[in-house]
């Protein structure tokens, strides 16, 4: 059956996978990573071409990588085989997502929303597991496509119950390819169960 989402996302990454192939692991991971486990497993959320699933298997933890594109996770699997680490990556449609309860000791989620996929996310977190999330707030000029863009205070409110260990937000300066927005980040420890 016809994705149109996924139809679109392999373009893109079809026509731009160069660009996506030299970025860097989002700087939110890296300065994070220590308080990452060194062992455990890993989720890395909409995950393009694995560059954070990858940075994440380096650091010791086994980690699958999820995206609705089956060319980014093509060129995923490429970069993770050449980097010689084991990551499993696979095609869902992050609207649809269904994981195992209390599996996994690290989820992140960078520069995607889907809201329904949030309290799966909380589940499927161990206790003390941690969540790394980055993504974009709304502002005047994205008000026609709210589903994709946090309203300010929306993550750390949607976290509500974790141990909030980092929070920010703040205005990004537009791009070549996005007008004027914001991005929400958040780091939270799943509470502890007693």
């Amino acid at each position: 059956m016809p994705n149109p989402e996924a139809d679109h996302w392999n373009e893109k990454y079809r026509r731009e996978s160069e660009l996506w192939l030299g970025m860097e692991p989002r700087h939110l991971l890296v300065s994070f990573i220590d308080r990452l486990p060194t062992a455990g497993l890993a989720l890395d959320a909409a995950c393009g071409v694995g560059i954070n699933a990858i940075c994440i298997a380096g650091h010791g933890l086994r980690v699958f990588g999820f995206d609705i594109s089956e060319y980014a996770l093509h060129l995923a699997q490429m970069k993770a085989k050449q980097a010689g680490l084991p990551v499993v990556f696979a095609v869902m449609d992050m609207g649809k997502l269904w994981l195992p309860e209390d599996k996994f000791d690290v989820i992140t989620n960078f520069h995607f929303l889907e809201r329904g996929a949030i309290p799966v996310y909380q589940k499927a977190l161990k206790s003390g597991g941690l969540m790394l999330f980055d993504t974009f707030m709304a502002n005047k000029s994205n008000i026609d496509t709210p589903e994709y863009y946090l309203e300010p205070g929306e993550l750390r409110d949607l976290f509500d119950g974790f141990e909030i260990i980092h929070y920010e937000e703040y205005a990004r300066q537009p791009s070549r390819n996005h007008g004027a927005r914001g991005s929400a980040k958040l780091v939270a420890r799943k509470p502890v169960e007693k």
